[in-house]
């Protein structure tokens, strides 16, 4: 069971670890978009939310406080969710679309992220395949 635990972390983690060298090897041009769908931070978001993201990816991936790092991620997701992929604001269908995609995607990120919390909360040091237990014991 650990290794498909780990599995898992692996896969969930790598989305987050590409977004993250994203946003902090093209942030200038990911700036000029966030400005332009109205996110606050300009290029001090983009590369704080790719810190965030980074961070929080390695801490799961790694077993490092992983419910930590589970729940810096989806309070990374939150913002960006409402900010950048607010689907009710576009007028061309196409747009629309697009942008309810990725809204839906990060919705079950989150749901994700939450559930990695509560797994590594609830199962402590007992969760195998990591380097420290949980900081937030649930059970």
């Amino acid at each position: 069971m650990d290794i498909v635990f780990l599995v898992a972390r692996i896969l969930f983690a790598l989305i987050f670890v590409l977004s993250a060298l994203g946003h902090l090897t093209q942030s200038a041009a990911m700036a000029q978009y966030a400005e332009y769908k109205g996110a606050p931070g300009g290029r001090f978001g983009v590369i704080a939310s790719g810190v965030t993201m980074g961070v929080g990816a390695l801490s799961v991936l790694l077993g490092v406080w992983g419910d930590l790092g589970a729940l810096l991620i989806a309070a990374t997701l939150i913002p960006i969710s409402f900010f950048m992929h607010a689907y009710w604001k576009e007028s061309d269908a196409q747009a629309k679309q697009t942008e309810q995609v990725s809204f839906n995607k990060n919705i079950g990120l989150i749901g994700g992220a939450l559930a990695f919390f509560l797994l590594f909360a609830s199962a402590g040091a007992d969760m195998g395949l990591t380097i420290t237990g949980a900081a937030i014991s649930l059970g």
